[in-house]
């Protein structure tokens, strides 16, 4: 199944940026220019870049304009819970509503994180995640389709972990976490009930199974006066 035409976008995009084009703190061209560039609509355009966004490439700095993101400082995150763990564990009932579920070709950032061939298919779902029917956050996992083949949309957008670990033996090893900060965009902040640029922290996380091979590559974005991260080292 050929890649939707943003993926395509995302993907020159990204590759223009690994190969200098735009450096780090570069103003990149606006959103009209580039849909200009591309021929393709200003909408399909700027799901590209909110990707990129997303991904922690590009950087959107409301009344200014979008930059290539510069390094940030990291610092090691412990701990692996599904977003419904979480909710227990703050004495909250979890559920989830399902924006969009495609199978479709991978991103080269999909391709990156999940140790992919360049041709192969993932699974992209994208849900809001509640707690006590409040939203939390908005959430974009990929899974290789390959591990998913056979389950059925119900069982992986219910309780993806527990899906995985009973009908594939697959288990969250290990992790690597990253978290950033953000103005959310207009799409994310009608799906959460929030006000545009509002603030929201991202996270982006790669699981691996126990044989260290990646299996789930999840961008995450929780609002900012609803949540907050607490890791005890």
């Amino acid at each position: 199944m050929a890649a939707p035409i943003y993926i395509s976008i995302h993907d020159e995009i990204r590759e223009a940026i690994d190969a200098g084009r735009w450096a780090p703190g570069d103003k990149i061209p606006a959103e009209r220019e580039l849909a200009e560039q591309f021929d393709v609509s200003r909408m399909t355009l700027r799901q590209a870049i909110m990707l990129l966004v997303e991904e922690g490439v590009l950087d959107r700095r409301v009344g200014s304009g979008t930059y290539v993101a510069e390094q940030k400082v990291q610092d090691r995150l412990n701990g692996v819970m599904s977003f419904t763990e979480l909710m227990k564990v703050a004495g909250k009932k979890a559920s989830s509503k399902t924006i969009t579920y495609h199978i479709g070709k991978a991103s080269a950032s999909e391709v990156a994180h999940l140790n992919l061939a360049e041709n192969a298919d993932v699974l992209r779902m994208e849900r809001v995640r509640y707690g006590d029917n409040e939203a939390i956050a908005f959430e974009v996992a990929s899974i290789p389709a390959a591990l998913v083949e056979g389950l059925t949309r119900e069982e992986l957008t219910s309780s993806l972990y527990e899906t995985l670990g009973q009908e594939r033996n697959i288990h969250v090893a290990r992790a690597q976490q990253t978290v950033t900060a953000a103005a959310v965009n207009e799409r994310v902040a009608e799906l959460l009930d929030i006000k545009r640029a509002d603030p929201v922290l991202i996270m982006r996380q790669v699981s691996f199974d126990g044989n260290n091979q990646p299996f789930e590559y999840v961008r995450t974005q929780y609002v900012g006066s609803r949540f907050e991260f607490y890791f005890e080292h």
